[in-house]
C-alpha cells in the first residue's frame, strides 16, 4: 500500500502546543467500526464506554528529562544531547547536536561540571553517539536537576509544568517521549473507572523517538519500524486471560499499550504470557488483532505509522472520515490534543 493512502490536510492551527488546564476535559470522538458511526463527547465520558468486567490496559512508563544542554570542555561550544537508550550502567546512546564535532574522547560538561559525558563511539549515523557519563551521587537525581523534557518536534512552546508531559500513573523510568493517550486520565477518573468494576492492568513500553520518525518510503511494506522495549508482568497476563475467558473486552490506552499486547500475542501464537523483550511490530491494514478489543488514542500525524495502526483496526476509509470530522469540528491534534475511543 502506498503512503499517500494515509495522507490528509491538517490545518496547523489544530496542532495543540500546550495541554488543557484540566486533563480529562479534552474532547473525545467515539467511533464504532461495526456501525460506522461517530459521537462527539468529552474525555470524562470514557467511563460510559467501559463495561463491568472489561480490563483497561495502561502503559506506566515515565519520561526522562532526557534533553541536556552543555558545552565542550575544550572549546566551550554549545552541545545538546538527547538520551535515547541506556546501553549498560552509565553508558548511553544519545542524539547529539551538533554531532560532527563530537569525536571519540570529546568531553562535554553540564551544570558547571556536575555531570560530564565522554564520547566513546562516534560511528553512529544521523547524529547518534555513544557516551559515558560521570557524576557524583545518583544519576536520575542529577538528570532531574539538569535535564529538560524532550517534547515532540512539532511542539514549540516550553512547558511551565514539566509534569504535564507525564501521565498521573507514570512509574517506570525509561521513555524519551510520553505515552500521550494516557495524559487525559486523572486519579479521580481512574477511581470512577475502578468503581464501575473495570479492571486496571499495567504494561511498560519505553517510548523511543522513533515514534515521531516519518515514513520515508512510498511503499509502506518497505518501512523499517523502530524498536522499543516492553514489559508485560505476570499479574497483567493473568488479568487479561481471565477477561478473555469471561467474554469481556481488553481495552488498551494508546498505541504503546497496543504494541505491547499484540507483540506478546504474536510471539506466543495468540497467547498472552508474562514477557519482556524488544519489539519492532508494525501494525498496518491487513493485520489481525489478537488481544485488543477497543482502545483510546490521540489524533496522529498524516502518513504516520500510528494512523496506519488505527486504520488496521477500524478500516482506512472510516478512520480518515473520522479524522476529517475531527478537523471540521476543530479537535486538537497530537500529544496535547484530544482523543478518540475506537471500538
Amino acid at each position: 500500500m502506498n503512503i499517500e493512502a494515509f495522507d490528509f490536510d491538517l490545518p496547523e492551527a489544530l496542532i495543540a502546543q500546550t495541554p488543557l488546564e484540566h486533563r480529562s476535559e479534552s474532547r473525545l470522538l467515539v467511533i464504532d467500526k461495526a456501525t460506522h458511526t461517530m459521537a462527539d463527547k468529552h474525555f470524562f465520558d470514557i467511563v460510559d464506554e467501559l463495561h463491568t468486567g472489561d480490563t483497561l490496559v495502561l502503559n506506566n512508563t515515565r519520561v526522562l528529562p532526557a534533553r541536556l544542554h552543555g558545552e565542550k570542555a575544550d572549546t566551550g561550544g554549545h552541545i545538546e544531547l538527547l538520551l535515547l537508550k541506556n546501553k549498560v550502567d552509565d553508558t548511553w546512546e544519545v542524539l547529539a547536536k551538533p554531532a560532527k564535532k563530537l569525536k571519540n574522547g570529546t568531553v562535554i560538561k553540564f551544570g558547571d561540571g556536575r555531570l560530564t559525558a565522554t564520547v566513546i563511539d562516534d560511528s553512529l549515523d544521523h547524529g547518534g553517539r555513544i557516551v559515558t557519563f560521570n557524576y557524583d551521587g545518583i544519576f536520575l537525581e542529577v538528570l532531574e536537576s539538569l535535564g529538560e523534557m524532550p517534547l515532540p518536534p512539532y511542539i514549540h512552546e516550553k512547558l511551565a509544568d514539566q509534569g504535564r508531559y507525564q501521565t498521573v500513573y507514570a512509574k517506570e523510568n525509561g521513555s524519551a517521549a510520553a505515552p500521550t493517550a494516557g495524559l487525559h486520565f486523572t486519579d479521580d477518573l481512574l477511581d470512577k473507572i475502578k468503581a464501575k468494576g473495570v479492571n486496571i492492568a499495567w504494561v511498560t513500553l519505553h517510548v523511543g523517538l522513533g515514534t515521531f520518525r516519518p515514513v520515508s518510503v512510498d511503499n509502506i511494506e518497505e518501512h523499517d519500524m523502530h524498536s522499543e522495549f516492553y514489559i508485560l508482568p505476570q499479574e497483567t497476563a493473568d488479568v487479561i486471560n481471565a477477561t478473555k475467558k469471561a467474554g469481556k473486552r481488553v481495552i488498551a490506552v494508546g498505541t504503546t499499550s497496543i504494541r505491547t499486547l499484540e507483540s506478546v500475542a504474536q510471539k506466543f501464537d495468540g497467547q498472552v504470557k508474562a514477557d519482556s523483550d524488544w519489539t519492532k511490530i508494525f501494525i498496518k491494514p491487513g493485520y489481525t488483532f489478537q488481544v485488543v478489543d477497543a482502545f483510546s488514542t490521540n489524533f496522529h500525524l498524516p502518513k504516520s505509522t500510528l494512523v496506519m495502526l488505527v486504520s488496521a483496526f477500524a478500516g482506512r476509509e472510516f478512520v480518515l472520515d473520522a479524522y476529517q470530522h475531527a478537523i471540521d469540528e476543530h479537535y486538537r491534534f497530537f500529544s496535547f490534543g484530544d482523543a478518540m475511543f475506537v471500538k
